[in-house]
């Protein structure tokens, strides 16, 4: 199942809910793209995996403060969701839909 597109997505953090828009490509081996927060701050993914209906990639953030993000999701036609662990801070459950 190929997870190409433009996603929105939903992490929920313990400082809130925080949107981003996922922009994703070649999501069929080794998703490469770009994450947006809802401020604007821009962030291109790395380490990107795919295995059937999962997906695993990492993201460098500055805002609300340094983190490195690992993504692990589940695609379920045009939803996605799955868990964030942010460097040491936790884990946090994201859920997304396809634009």
């Amino acid at each position: 199942m190929s997870a190409d597109g433009t996603w929105k997505l939903t992490v929920k953090t313990p400082i809130g809910e925080r949107k981003s828009t996922l922009t994703l490509q070649g999501a069929d081996a080794a998703p490469k793209g770009r994450l947006v927060s809802e401020e604007g701050n821009a962030t291109d993914i790395f380490d990107g995996k795919a295995a059937g209906d999962s997906l695993t990639w990492k993201a460098h953030i500055t805002s609300p403060m340094p983190l490195t993000l690992e993504f692990t999701a589940k695609l379920a036609g045009d939803s996605m969701s799955g868990t964030v662990n942010a460097s040491g801070m936790g884990s946090w459950p994201f859920s997304g839909t396809r634009a």
